[in-house]
């Protein structure tokens, strides 16, 4: 089975033919295609390093936004206190294909 390693976003995947996962935002629409920058690329134990060996191509599902993170900060007996939710965005993709 081959995988490829991918980044988008600032962070870095390990993806399959089919499979579905949730990446940072991307700016482009539902239903349009992506081409997503390839690091590792293994086809049945032969592996090749860059990216210009291997295109992963991949289909955009949907945007949305994950759940709330409440981020609190507090210093004692300073009557210091802070409280900021925050929502970070996805965009949710469906791999095409990959080489």
């Amino acid at each position: 089975m081959s995988y490829a390693i991918i980044r988008t976003g600032g962070k870095q995947f390990r993806v399959e033919p089919g499979a579905t996962l949730r990446v940072p935002s991307i700016s482009k629409g539902i239903n349009e295609s992506v081409e997503i920058e390839t690091l590792l690329f293994d086809n049945d134990g032969d592996v090749n390093f860059g990216a210009d060996l291997a295109a992963v191509k991949a289909t955009i599902l949907e945007h949305g936004r994950g759940d709330k993170i409440i981020v609190f900060k507090k210093k004692r007996r300073k009557q210091y206190k802070r409280k900021q939710g925050h929502r970070q965005g996805f965009t949710a993709i469906k791999i095409d294909s990959i080489g």
